[in-house]
């Protein structure tokens, strides 16, 4: 469809299931990018004879407003699906040994570096080190291969030595980096020759459309507004993008006078503004993220309670000079102690904004977030992927972690993300987590703590999943009612078609 046609014989979603009976159906006029009119026989009844409008059998299926990532980190996940996966193993030795058949198979030119991802250490008995993975390297080989092993939630990476020369950070006692160590060398550990990265991100682009989706929040660490510019004009035109910057982009964002939300010229509406990003604290795979209560085992060591990255000081300075110039703030808090004191420095500003993850919370912080007017953006997945390593780092404490549903009766604002590369860039994936609160056959973690469907899906679109008239036609073709969705199939929810301002980003209808 060119921005202008109809939909025909669908059922729109509605908040609670349809409000027409099952087997009713309505068309949906799209018109210049806009959605015009819904109701039956529109292709007879609005149709404009000198109007070329392609009529579509949609057959039943359920239209939907298209569904928005809250957080991504583009490139990094264009990267990582093409880097070695070690996600499947649960030892230092295993994921070693992963890297020994990846390099048996195809030998690694000596100037290339080997990048693996999705470790989680934080149940290991054994902890990573460059040793044993030099050891595993020869055993290939490959002694001097430089391997670089990202952390699944991207806050650690693990060194052979000759990587660890490599990138600067040579007799490093570990090879094991964490956060702001990981984060100073990550950009050169990522570079790729521009074209190669720009047709990888298209080819994810076009990847995220087939599951429906029409908008990213983009946190990379990197000049985003830049990147994104080349991209759109390159003809990468899939997703509207908003393009958050980092402190170290900061100036570049206040010269160009660009406010959150506003449209860069030249870029057709494609791209807008995003908010100002910053990481306050660490993880809890890395046992990093900042909590009032010591992680078991490390009491009495100076990392007991995790680490802030940014001082609270530095922090409401950063904020408030995004708030001089109308830059939203996205802040990045795990631990309990960290979600405290950015909420301090909200308040100390008067910033707008989000807290991003917002893992574990005290419960009086939670009545905070309203008070504030601070958006909890959460990603439901990672509660999933997290549920054991918080069962033992956080022990005690998880039934304050993940509170998606305290968060939403307290009438906090939710919004939903992937953090991809974290978890993949598929909002239905954290939808069926934040419903279920389960996954692989388990039992549910808190179900307590698990929301509504219709909260889920409207935390996914904007604020609301049914099409209305006057909407922008960014919108989401479903074979399945979620309504009527087991857990399994709305993790899986087929998309039979996407569209962006009225055009297909993504289709298999005929």
């Amino acid at each position: 469809m060119s921005e202008s046609g109809v939909l025909v014989g669908g059922s729109v979603l509605f908040v609670g299931g349809r409000m027409l009976g099952s087997r009713d159906v309505v068309d949906v006029l799209v018109r210049d990018g806009q959605v015009v009119a819904i109701g039956p026989n529109l292709s007879v009844e609005h149709a404009v004879p000198a109007l070329a409008i392609e009529r579509v059998e949609l057959g039943g299926r359920t239209v939907m407003r298209g569904l928005r990532d809250a957080h991504v980190h583009f490139s990094q996940w264009a990267l990582e699906r093409q880097r070695l996966d070690v996600s499947g193993a649960d030892s230092a030795a295993g994921t070693a040994a992963l890297v020994v058949d990846r390099l048996r198979a195809a030998p690694l030119d000596p100037a290339s570096t080997l990048v693996g991802s999705g470790f989680r250490d934080g149940l290991w008995r054994e902890a990573p080190s460059a040793t044993l993975l030099d050891a595993a390297l020869r055993e290939a080989g490959a002694p001097d291969a430089a391997v670089v092993l990202v952390s699944a939630d991207w806050h650690t990476a693990w060194l052979s030595s000759a990587a660890l020369e490599r990138y600067g950070v040579g007799g490093h006692p570990t090879g094991v980096l964490t956060d702001s160590a990981w984060f100073a060398i990550s950009e050169a550990v990522s570079t790729v020759p521009a074209p190669t990265l720009d047709r990888w991100v298209d080819d994810a682009v076009r990847a995220a459309a087939a599951r429906g989706v029409v908008a990213v929040v983009d946190y990379e660490l990197a000049d985003n507004l830049a990147v994104w510019r080349r991209r759109i004009a390159a003809g990468t035109d899939g997703l509207r993008v908003a393009a958050s910057t980092w402190p170290d982009y900061l100036d570049r964002a206040v010269v160009e006078e660009l406010a959150t939300g506003d449209v860069v010229v030249g870029t057709g509406g494609l791209l807008t503004m995003g908010p100002l990003k910053v990481i306050s604290d660490g993880s809890l795979n890395t046992r990093t993220a900042y909590c009032h209560d010591p992680y078991p085992g490390l009491e009495g060591t100076p990392e007991s309670h995790g680490a802030m990255a940014v001082p609270p000081e530095q922090l409401v300075r950063l904020m408030a000079k995004a708030t001089r110039h109308g830059l939203a703030c996205a802040i990045h808090a795990i631990g309990d102690h960290a979600n405290a004191l950015v909420l301090d420095a909200f308040k100390a500003t008067g910033a707008h904004g989000s807290i991003e993850h917002a893992q574990l919370l005290a419960p009086d912080d939670v009545a905070r977030f309203v008070a504030l007017g601070v958006v909890a953006s959460v990603q439901p997945e990672h509660a999933m992927d997290d549920r054991d390593v918080a069962d033992r780092h956080w022990a005690g404490r998880t039934g304050r972690a993940f509170v998606f549903a305290d968060l939403v009766a307290a009438g906090v604002q939710l919004v939903l993300g992937s953090d991809a590369p974290v978890s993949p860039l598929d909002p239905w994936l954290g939808i069926a987590s934040a419903v279920h609160r389960a996954r692989d056959g388990r039992e549910p973690w808190h179900p307590e703590q698990a929301i509504g469907l219709d909260v889920a899906l409207a935390a996914s679109t904007g604020g609301r999943a049914q099409v209305e008239v006057g909407d922008v036609a960014d919108l989401a073709i479903l074979d399945v009612d979620p309504h009527e969705a087991d857990a399994a199939t709305l993790r899986s929810m087929p998309v039979s078609g996407t569209l962006l301002g009225g055009r297909w980003t993504w289709r298999t209808l005929p």
